[in-house]
Formats: structure tokens, C-alpha cells, sequence
């Protein structure tokens, strides 16, 4: 994967938590990543890609860092429960 390289600032006082270049750099990755993914930028796959992770480990990331996966609107999460009250609930056998 193609890299470019950027220079940005941050707070001194943030490496007083024992954080070195190379840990910086993987969360501001991680964040920029999450970011796009919550504003729906990019899929889930994508995410995974660019984090050179698997899709699975990236919903293990979604889920350790509180952000859900579905983000259903108001008016999507009522279409679904309509649609889950028309299905045929058959007894186990």
C-alpha cells in the first residue's frame, strides 16, 4: 500500500503517557480509519484493509472501542421490527 507521510503536531504533555512515535502513529491510523468508517466512508472491509487487519478483528476493534457496527436510523430500525413481525415463528422440532 502506497504511504505518505505527514507532519502533525501534538501536545508535548501526551508523551508523558510513555507513548513513542511508532505507537502515535498506529492511533492516529486507527482513529483517522474509525472516523471514516462511523461517517460512512468506507466499509467495514475497507477499514480492515487499510489497519491490515481481518473484517472480523476490525468488528473486534468496533466493539472494544464502544462503537457499534449497525447504525440503524429511527426510521430503518422500525422497518426492520415490521418486517421480523410478519415472519412465521415455527415450533423447534
Amino acid at each position: 500500500m502506497a504511504e505518505a507521510t505527514l507532519e502533525i503536531q501534538i501536545p508535548a504533555s501526551l508523551l508523558r503517557f510513555g507513548l513513542d512515535q511508532n505507537e502515535i502513529q498506529r492511533r492516529v491510523v486507527e482513529w483517522l480509519v474509525l472516523s471514516l468508517f462511523t461517517e460512512g466512508h468506507i466499509s467495514s472491509g475497507k477499514a480492515a484493509r487499510l489497519l491490515g487487519i481481518s473484517r472480523v478483528e476490525f468488528l473486534t476493534l468496533l466493539r472494544a472501542r464502544g462503537i457499534a457496527y449497525i447504525n440503524y436510523s429511527p426510521a430503518e430500525l422500525a422497518e426492520e421490527f415490521a418486517a421480523a413481525e410478519t415472519l412465521e415463528v415455527r415450533p423447534a422440532s
